[in-house]
């Protein structure tokens, strides 16, 4: 019940920002966390009827496409071969495409929060631990790059369009791996809030990169509500 107010509310003070604004419309979309959840239907009802908002929960493969929306528009992508990959709590989305076509897209169980708590991951880890996480795995990637810049304040001027190697995944992870919650919230860039899973979501990436065999990627700090706004609104 606690949770279920907590994020009532918290959709609540943004339609109220939003209508001090005097938009025209507001789209709302709900990813895995609603997917998944056996209350999905209290949660929906909830939200609808503190706001008169109605939430559509999108599919993972919706999810994928709409992050590639965003990431070719947002980082001027229109030419050549793509993989937009979208790490979240509960799930990760990946997109293939060419030009501005999608060719392929889909969903995996792979998130930060599930395989923190899988892996205890909030904590110190040791190397044998840190191991069967990253070949078990397969919302980070701008805390990280937050992290390798030391932005004390987020820049998403600075964020967008940066170069991430496998040498600063890598450096991070051991940053991360060898400091619990409270140590790893004093690191300079890094959200508090973040704390408990960036070590599950830069493993994460990691082995996506390992996967693609690719040794850098470009962040886009454009993610699925600017894929929404993109499609639904034309901005």
């Amino acid at each position: 019940d606690a949770a279920l107010e907590r994020t009532t509310a918290a959709i609540a003070g943004m339609v109220d920002e939003a209508k001090r604004g005097e938009v025209l419309a507001i789209a709302a979309v709900g990813t895995a966390g609603l997917r998944i959840a056996s209350n999905r239907d209290a949660v929906l009802a909830s939200i609808e009827a503190r706001t008169s908002l109605r939430i559509e929960v999108i599919s993972g493969d919706e999810e994928g496409r709409l992050a590639y929306v965003a990431a070719t528009s947002g980082l001027g992508l229109s030419a050549g071969s793509l993989v937009v990959f979208d790490t979240g709590g509960g799930s990760s989305q990946f997109t293939f495409g060419h030009d501005s076509s999608v060719d392929e897209r889909f969903s995996v169980n792979v998130g930060a929060v599930r395989y923190t708590e899988r892996y205890k991951l909030d904590g110190v880890v040791s190397a044998v631990v840190l191991h069967a996480a990253l070949v078990a795995m397969g919302g980070a990637v701008t805390n990280i790059t937050a992290v390798k810049h030391s932005l004390a304040s987020y820049d998403p001027a600075i964020v967008q369009g940066t170069v991430l190697d496998r040498a600063e995944i890598d450096r991070q992870i051991e940053l991360y791996r060898s400091r619990d919650a409270d140590g790893r919230r004093t690191i300079v860039g890094l959200q508090p809030k973040r704390a408990e899973v960036i070590l599950a979501g830069a493993c994460i990436v990691r082995t996506v990169m390992e996967k693609l065999g690719k040794q850098s990627l470009t962040v886009s700090d454009r993610g699925l509500r600017h894929g929404v706004l993109a499609e639904r609104f034309g901005g």
